[in-house]
């Protein structure tokens, strides 16, 4: 098996927004060159620096370039829940920075790039490319859907479901921006992070992962997520990717 692809190293495509929405409807050559505009020029950020910080206001929002981030919410004794790993071709500070200050904090993961796109660019486009931007707002129902699914975790889902539906949804992200092979992909997870991301104690989580493993299912070595059993995971999941990338996009806009 070669070594999967790194979310820290440049994507599969050069401009990763561009290419997730490629999948979804045929862009025109001005659409292209107006979306290349929203994620140029880029500005390094060092891992564990925050990009948005909850409770500061902002006129504009971000394009991860490269890397990976984490969208969070800390409580005032610490404690903290993930509610999102922010990916390359991701938009961050939606929806957070449409509020009159940000709700969530957003944080590098790893070493990453991020493109500002002030609100006055991104509103543009309405009049200057508007079935682009609509194509764009369209693609954030995807977000709304993961969030669904991520209540749906920690709600009714168990340790082993909760677990496999995380690695089973990067993977396929992942997939859709070039940074992941058929079954495995390289991520910096931590067993802290994925407590956080799907409401467990650290110890439930290694207890959970070792059983995954033993069962033939996932094993991760360092960074690399490797799913041996795609089919069992996705059945013990009840993992269904239609809400990543099913969408009427292309059949909507004619």
């Amino acid at each position: 098996m070669t070594s999967p692809a790194s979310a820290e190293e440049p994507a599969g495509f050069a401009v990763p927004l561009t290419g997730k929405l490629t999948r979804l409807v045929a862009l025109s050559p001005a659409e292209v060159a107006a979306l290349a505009a929203l994620q140029t020029p880029t500005r390094p950020i060092a891992r564990n620096r925050e990009i948005i910080s909850a409770g500061r206001k902002y006129e504009g929002v971000f394009v991860l370039i490269g890397g990976v981030a984490i969208r969070y919410r800390e409580l005032r004794d610490g404690r903290c829940q993930i509610l999102n790993i922010v990916l390359p071709g991701d938009f961050i500070g939606f929806p957070a920075c449409f509020f009159e200050t940000a709700l969530y904090s957003i944080t590098a993961l790893s070493e990453a790039s991020v493109s500002w796109v002030p609100f006055a660019d991104l509103f543009a486009l309405f009049h200057d490319h508007p079935r682009l931007a609509a194509t764009l707002f369209c693609s954030f129902s995807c977000e709304t859907a993961m969030y669904a699914e991520h209540l749906i975790d920690v709600g009714r889902r168990s340790a082993r479901e909760r677990v496999g539906h995380f690695l089973l949804e990067l993977l396929t992200r992942l997939q859709a921006i070039g940074l992941a092979d058929h079954r495995s992909y390289r991520m910096p997870l931590t067993q802290e992070l994925i407590g956080d991301a799907l409401g467990l104690s650290v110890p439930h989580v290694n207890r959970t992962l070792r059983q995954l493993r033993e069962e033939g299912l996932v094993s991760i070595d360092g960074q690399i997520v490797v799913i041996r059993d795609l089919e069992a995971l996705a059945t013990l999941a009840d993992f269904e990717q239609a809400y990543l990338n099913r969408f009427r996009i292309g059949e909507l806009l004619g």
